[in-house]
């Protein structure tokens, strides 16, 4: 099963691609970033980036971050734009989407909600057991949420949940 792990943003989205099998395996990690400077210039520009990262990994599953707080108003509606595109593109070539609060996402790796970043991709590098991870903090950021989508999915729920709802 491949898992997205996606980590919105302004400028910059994070993205991992990892592998569920026996165990976790790294496939792909970078970020998406967006030159544009008007608004509805960059959520399209945004769009066909996202797309053809969609085409290119073809996943089974994605996490995405949700936005929990933020200080700055402005900043966090359009990253709340951003996480409309990202879902919307998802559900529209049929992914099923999870959201996760960065400190359920902290606590899933580090098993403290509050941990820093050095600690969440220390814990990355760990679980994924790659020696290094290089370029900005929204990729391993988004390493971390593959991974915890990875932890929560359960691939008999809804088969369970069915069943439980025929008797």
């Amino acid at each position: 099963m491949r898992i997205l792990g996606i980590d919105p943003g302004t400028r910059r989205i994070g993205y991992g691609l990892i592998e569920k099998g026996v165990g976790l395996t790294l496939l792909d990690y970078g970020v998406i970033e967006v030159v544009s400077r008007d608004e509805s210039a960059r959520a399209k520009e945004f769009a066909g980036k996202f797309r053809e990262l969609i085409q290119k990994s073809n996943p089974d599953l994605a996490g995405v971050e949700k936005l929990y707080f933020a200080r700055n108003r402005k900043t966090a509606l359009a990253v709340a734009e951003a996480c409309g595109v990202i879902i919307h593109l998802l559900i529209e070539k049929q992914i099923p989407v999870k959201e996760y609060r960065p400190g359920d996402i902290k606590q899933t790796l580090t098993n403290y909600s509050l941990s820093d970043k050095t600690a969440v991709a220390k814990m990355v590098k760990k679980i994924l057991k790659i020696n290094d991870l290089t370029g900005y903090d929204d990729a391993s950021d988004a390493l971390a949420i593959a991974i915890t989508t990875a932890y929560y999915h359960n691939p008999w729920s809804k088969k369970i949940n069915d069943n439980k709802e025929r008797i």
